[in-house]
């Protein structure tokens, strides 16, 4: 736990500087993250929105759509304000709505980086994540086109997601591994040995799904304490993450403009010890 005033920013990789409180754009999509999103310009607004509130950090994939999420970033915020960052994802095949099917084939890899170059329209991609391990294609070969791609300046920095320590270190004996993006919040903690890892080893950590407040025997704890803060639950719920750990990166995603200023006010509450532990318990 961050003991004094939470720090607000991060150095990725310690060379790119990070808001915490980012945005993740796959609800910009989409039913069962497939096709374009409902209200295209709405979605753009609300991107464009974000980074005029301070997100320089926004988190897509090339399965998001699959590829019109990433198309939509570049449509709604390409010329690129300095300093915003865009991570995306490859490695799942999408056939249709709520389907996901992991793909680790290394031409198929390749393929979804240079699809994503284009898309974003970027010659570097700052931060690459692998979206799953596919358990019929080893790693090492999974990644080996995404270590030529950061030889070639096409990939700055390299992330992985749902993966447990082990995985993270048989990733790191191809490339270097600057984050892990895995489903963490109040309420579902499962993979927190994963995170205290990363905290030690100064890897970011980004929960997806980082709004869930908890189970419903948590909810009179977290009424309590965000009626004290005169905030919402799930304000409450990021406020927690930022102070767990310094490492972590939220990326809560929103359609709406309302919620998303909601979100960045997160960033404003400071939990007292005695309610982190309450929380934390």
């Amino acid at each position: 736990m961050i003991t004094s005033k939470t720090a607000l920013t991060y150095a990725l990789g310690g060379q790119l500087n990070i808001n915490r409180v980012g945005y993740g754009a796959m609800q910009l999509t989409g039913t069962g993250v497939f096709g374009e999103v409902a209200d295209r310009e709405n979605a753009k607004k609300v991107l464009q929105a974000a980074v005029a509130a301070g997100v320089n950090f926004i988190d897509t994939a090339e399965a998001y759509g699959p590829q019109l999420n990433e198309s939509l970033i570049a449509d709604a915020l390409y010329p690129y304000k300095p300093g915003v960052i865009i991570a995306t994802k490859g490695g799942f095949n999408r056939p249709g709505p709520g389907q996901w099917i992991p793909n680790g084939h290394p031409a198929f890899i390749r393929e979804n980086i240079e699809g994503s170059l284009k898309r974003l329209k970027v010659e570097t991609i700052d931060l690459w994540q692998l979206h799953r391990f596919d358990p019929n294609v080893p790693v090492e070969e999974t990644l080996a086109p995404v270590a030529e791609a950061v030889k070639a300046g096409k990939i700055r920095l390299v992330g992985l997601s749902e993966v447990n320590i082990e995985q993270i270190e048989r990733a790191e004996k191809v490339l270097p591994i600057v984050s892990v993006q895995n489903l963490y919040n109040l309420g579902n903690r499962q993979w927190e040995e994963v995170l205290d890892y990363t905290t030690r080893r100064n890897m970011a950590f980004i929960p997806w799904f980082p709004l869930a407040s908890g189970p419903d025997s948590m909810a009179d704890k977290i009424n309590k304490i965000a009626a004290a803060h005169n905030a919402t639950t799930a304000q409450i719920a990021l406020a927690w993450l930022l102070q767990r750990a310094e490492n972590i990166l939220l990326i809560p995603g929103t359609k709406s403009i309302g919620h998303l200023d909601e979100n960045m006010k997160a960033a404003e509450i400071e939990l007292s010890a005695e309610e982190f532990e309450e929380l934390s318990k």
